[in-house]
């Protein structure tokens, strides 16, 4: 009975932690769907800022421009996203993976990592490469908390700002880019100094305009906003990508523990007919010996 009872208390156990688990799966996918329209109405203006920045740079010297004159990459600083949540499958252990993995194949002599999310920081806090503070902001994780255009725009502007006074001579930003519910896919992204698209393609779309008041100035403007804009979309890829894991993850665990209650219950009615079969065979037992 003992066993039985061990079973029941399993069952009971496991039956829980599927409730639990159904519930993260339906918040997550009330929160997918927000951020999911989010990203699909930020990605069409944020590759045509970018399409027109490449078009109206690729005509003018930007030997001169801070955000794009190349430099020797001395020191490389990469922004790493991940979420302040786990339970998302490997959605925050790709992130930390590709950081590292950026790192040790650099060939500049510094590289440190600046995590943006609380699993990312807890898995670099003792870590020689996490950034050193000081001027760069603390508390990133609260980024994520009611996530904006407004909220991220500072932190580029810190970001660009290190770049220009030349604190790191290339940012890399790595990020989870939503594709739907089911897939994120991992990538590693120059934030700066800005990469001038010279493809043959480029050229065949480039576009004739009318400039005012000027080309330089308008660059000067556009590539400021340009990066602010970049940010953001990676943030909100990284966002809806999380949610779209731990709904994914839940999913399964769910379908899991479901399966788990049914093989448990299918035991427990096995032990139960045993101990059953065992009583029958004892009154019989016993029934036998009294009559002789």
């Amino acid at each position: 009975m003992a066993n039985l009872k061990e079973i029941r208390t399993r069952i009971t156990s496991v039956n829980s932690t599927m409730q639990i688990t159904s519930a993260m799966k339906m918040v997550s996918a009330a929160k997918l769907k927000r951020a999911q329209n989010a990203v699909v109405q930020m990605r069409p203006y944020a590759e045509k800022l970018q399409e027109i920045l490449a078009n109206v740079s690729s005509s003018i010297d930007t030997a001169d421009n801070e955000f794009i004159k190349p430099r020797e990459e001395k020191k490389i600083l990469i922004v790493a996203l991940s979420s302040n949540r786990g339970l998302c499958g490997g959605f925050n252990n790709n992130v930390i993976k590709q950081a590292k993995k950026i790192s040790k194949e650099s060939n500049s002599s510094t590289v440190e990592i600046l995590p943006v999310g609380k699993k990312a920081t807890d898995a670099f806090k003792k870590s020689e490469l996490l950034a050193k503070k000081g001027s760069l902001p603390d508390n990133l994780e609260l980024l994520w908390d009611n996530l904006s255009f407004d909220k991220v725009s500072p932190f580029a502007e810190n970001l660009m700002g290190q770049f220009v006074e030349g604190s790191y001579d290339k940012i890399i930003i790595v990020y989870n880019s939503f594709k739907n519910a089911g897939v994120q896919i991992l990538k590693s992204e120059q934030f700066l100094p800005v990469v001038s698209n010279e493809s043959d393609e480029a050229e065949s779309n480039s576009v004739d305009y009318i400039f005012e008041p000027s080309q330089e100035d308008i660059i000067t403007s556009l590539i400021p906003n340009s990066l602010k804009t970049t940010l953001y979309k990676a943030m909100l890829d990284s966002y809806a990508s999380e949610h779209g894991a731990r709904m994914t993850a839940m999913h399964k665990a769910t379908d899991n523990a479901s399966e788990m209650i049914k093989e448990l219950k299918l035991t427990y009615n096995k032990a139960r007919q045993a101990s059953i079969t065992n009583e029958i065979l004892e009154i019989v037992g016993g029934a036998e010996a009294l009559s002789n």
